[in-house]
């Protein structure tokens, strides 16, 4: 256990760690998860969804030629983390993570430990200079070719609009032209009254949640240029076969979407 951690208050991303069947989570954590799983049955299922958004556009960007990966907000290893997704495509592609959870950086840098392509790195991703300029980052990175940023399910414990739209151009002013930003962020809109009990649950962990309706999901991509189908709820962005989404893809409480810094 990180030094510093304390175990009586529930942890967003190892709660997040739980739910996907991981094991790096406290007792703390998974009463948490019982009590919003009690108000909300298919939250289990919402970030499976969730993470499996993720999976596909790492797919999409290596179809895209990007091989250099930096995940904000990654949170705690778990079953097909990035580095795993795009070595199975492209071996020498290049991943750093980067969380501020010491018990996600603890955990991730043993997994990575002997790999010489992927790295974890302990910071805050709102304060892009930081992160950008760290030799974590600049040693495993070429900043001046294209990278892909990913932030999956993180920036809605970002409370601020204006907060959120700063660190998402904090990140596209610094990255090479051509390079992506993809983002999922959580929504209540189908959710009604329950969405927001967990909403208010999440009040009592390290990493309040704030849901965000489509019109403030698109305006953090503002600069970029929206790779298609655009925003959309997470199973509908670029669905492997038909049968990935059904007739209630709003249910999935979330939305996806990739921009693509301009060229010129």
């Amino acid at each position: 256990m990180p030094t510093g951690l304390d175990p009586d208050v529930p942890s967003a991303a190892r709660v997040y760690d739980y739910f996907l069947g991981g094991y790096h989570n406290l007792a703390v954590d998974r009463e948490f998860a019982h009590r919003a799983e009690q108000t909300m049955p298919d939250l289990p299922l919402i970030l499976r969804t969730s993470r499996r958004f993720l999976r596909r556009a790492v797919h999409y960007l290596l179809e895209q030629g990007i091989t250099q990966f930096l995940d904000l907000g990654s949170g705690i290893p778990t079953a097909g983390n990035v580095h795993e997704i795009a070595h199975a495509a492209a071996p020498r592609s290049r991943v750093v993570y980067v969380d501020r959870d010491s018990v996600a950086m603890a955990h991730a840098a043993l997994m990575l430990e002997g790999n010489d392509n992927a790295a974890a790195l302990r910071a805050d991703l709102r304060d892009p200079r930081e992160v950008l300029r760290h030799n974590v980052v600049t040693n495993l990175l070429d900043l001046s070719q294209p990278v892909a940023v990913l932030m999956s399910a993180v920036l809605h414990f970002v409370e601020s609009d204006v907060e959120a739209q700063s660190i998402v151009a904090g990140y596209r002013t610094a990255i090479a032209p051509g390079s992506y930003i993809a983002i999922s962020q959580g929504t209540q809109e189908a959710a009604g009254e329950r969405g927001e009990q967990v909403i208010r649950l999440y009040d009592q962990t390290d990493s309040p949640f704030t849901a965000r309706d489509r019109g403030r999901f698109t305006r953090l991509f503002r600069g970029l240029d929206l790779v298609e189908p655009g925003v959309v709820y997470v199973p509908q962005w670029r669905p492997e076969s038909p049968e990935d989404v059904d007739e209630h893809p709003e249910l999935s409480c979330a939305y996806g979407a990739i921009g693509q810094k301009p060229l010129y």
